[in-house]
């Protein structure tokens, strides 16, 4: 991991603490250059109990949401942290939005991507940002797209969350991350988002539950909390790994 780049595109503020914050502070802590986009806070779609406060309005939600992200990034160690604010729900991504996404893929040029995998039955903005973000890296790679300044990127290895409600977004991992070391940093991570305080214990479970299968797949009894991604490309390597 000490000379991997990651670039994390996250739909909503806290989609990447829920979904990857364990791997995030675990590439963190082991020397990986490591970047996250936000892309929106989720002000209208995932702020729900913000909402139930009287006299709640927009701004007042923007800025609790931005507190509890900045404060969750910060447990992760994250340093390198871009936010976009876009609206959401639902969010639209047009030409120039998508340039300012393959600008951020060739500035950062990463040996590895991590974004919303394909598929989510409840949430579109994440369709959308994995569409994109899966766009966005093909131009970026190719050298007849020209951008003074910044040239072609590398293909990369792009790596997809595990969806809310994952059985109904039929959703089968096919990477899992060993999280152990880094599980206390995600559950501090997690306990920053008051809006979204029912998902806590969620992707507590979910961390464990994934660690029951990286112990039965791979036979180390030492894992005890895992994530699980989609990977866009097949593995290649000399070898079976």
């Amino acid at each position: 991991m000490k000379n991997t780049t990651l670039l994390v595109f996250s739909a909503h503020a806290g989609d990447f603490v829920w979904r990857g914050g364990g791997t995030i502070a675990k590439y963190i802590k082991n020397g990986a250059d490591v970047h996250l986009v936000v892309m929106s806070y989720g002000i209208r779609g995932e702020s729900n109990d913000l909402w139930k406060i009287e006299g709640q309005t927009k701004d007042g939600v923007r800025e609790a949401r931005k507190a509890e992200m900045e404060k969750a990034a910060s447990i992760l160690g994250v340093k390198n942290l871009e936010q976009w604010d876009w609206d959401d729900y639902h969010m639209y991504i047009d030409d120039n939005r998508l340039d300012r996404m393959v600008r951020k893929i060739r500035e950062i040029r990463p040996d590895h991507i991590l974004t919303h995998a394909e598929g989510d039955a409840f949430n579109a903005d994440h369709e959308l940002v994995s569409r994109k973000v899966f766009e966005a890296s093909v131009l970026a790679n190719s050298a007849g797209v020209q951008i003074e300044g910044l040239p072609h990127t590398k293909q990369q290895r792009i790596f997809g969350f595990e969806p809310h409600q994952t059985e109904i977004s039929s959703f089968a991992p096919e990477v899992i991350i060993d999280i152990t070391e880094t599980y206390d940093l995600k559950r501090q991570a997690m306990e920053c988002f008051q809006a979204q305080k029912h998902l806590i214990q969620y992707y507590s479970d979910r961390a464990f539950m994934r660690g029951n299968h990286a112990r039965r797949c791979s036979g180390n009894q030492d894992y005890r909390y895992a994530e699980s991604f989609t990977r866009r490309f097949p593995y290649v390597g000399g070898e079976f790994v």
